[in-house]
């Protein structure tokens, strides 16, 4: 073989071998690359997620919780002596319908005294009481219920063909209470009207109690029958702050459940 051929193969393969160098170069930094890449990516990831982990809670509603928790049976609120000395000789009480009597009861009892040719002495009375339990939404049950009380006392005065009706604070009875008395005239005869609107933190207390003579018989001193009211009412509160007492020392409460905006229907 000839020098000159010798010299041109030589030539041939270096150039070979710098096309297969390069060949294998490029994969390799395509490779470094990648590697570079989804490190980066990674790293970001793993920021976000730690930014997140790290971020505050958002807190929760609060508002403070309703002191009662249920109510007492309404036709138990008042004393067999109250009961006599108001409505005498009353038969058993009637108790008002609730679909759920833990936030709303009531309770209703009337007499007829028959005096003979001299006619007769008619009462009638009543207890309604409403429990507001505390709402994220609505607020606090004792708030509710003060929203309640004022309504209702507002709503008694404006009581329709009642006549000369007057109002006053009553104290010792419950957290806030008013006294409202005005006079019906029906063809029976004139009845006096007397209602005494009490709240107790979160549950409100209404006492209605009206008295008529009836059949020629004499009108009863409203200024008695709202001693009696104001004194049954006083009694109807303590009972609820009682029931409360009993189940502080052991006893259960019902679940609480939000209380409803009407009050219960009279009977």
């Amino acid at each position: 073989m000839s020098e000159g051929t010798m010299q041109r193969r030589a030539q041939r393969a270096k150039r070979l071998h710098r096309v297969l160098v390069g060949a294998t170069a490029v994969p390799a930094m395509l490779i470094v690359a990648g590697c570079s890449s989804d490190s980066g990516s990674d790293d970001g990831k793993d920021k976000a997620s730690a930014g997140s982990a790290s971020a505050p809670a958002s807190p929760s509603p609060t508002v403070r919780a309703a002191v009662y928790k249920d109510l007492p049976d309404a036709c138990d609120v008042l004393s067999e002596k109250t009961l006599d000395d108001l409505v005498p000789k009353a038969k058993s009480g009637k108790e008002s319908q609730s679909d759920d009597i833990s936030t709303r009861a009531g309770c209703s009892w009337d007499s007829l005294a028959n005096n003979g040719v001299d006619g007769s002495q008619f009462r009638w009375l009543s207890v309604s009481m409403l429990r507001f339990e505390s709402d994220t939404t609505r607020g606090a049950g004792d708030e509710l219920a003060k929203e309640y009380y004022d309504k209702q006392v507002e709503d008694v005065q404006a009581a329709e063909d009642a006549k000369d009706t007057k109002a006053e604070p009553v104290t010792g009875t419950g957290d806030e209470a008013t006294a409202v008395r005005y006079d019906l005239k029906k063809k029976e005869g004139t009845f006096k009207q007397q209602t005494v609107v009490t709240r107790v933190e979160n549950v409100v207390v209404i006492l209605d109690y009206n008295g008529a003579g009836l059949a020629g018989d004499r009108t009863p001193s409203a200024d008695d029958l709202m001693k009696d009211a104001q004194k049954a009412a006083k009694e109807a509160v303590t009972t609820v702050t009682g029931s409360k007492a009993g189940k502080d020392d052991g006893g259960s409460a019902s679940p609480s459940k939000a209380a409803p905006s009407p009050a219960p229907s009279k009977d």
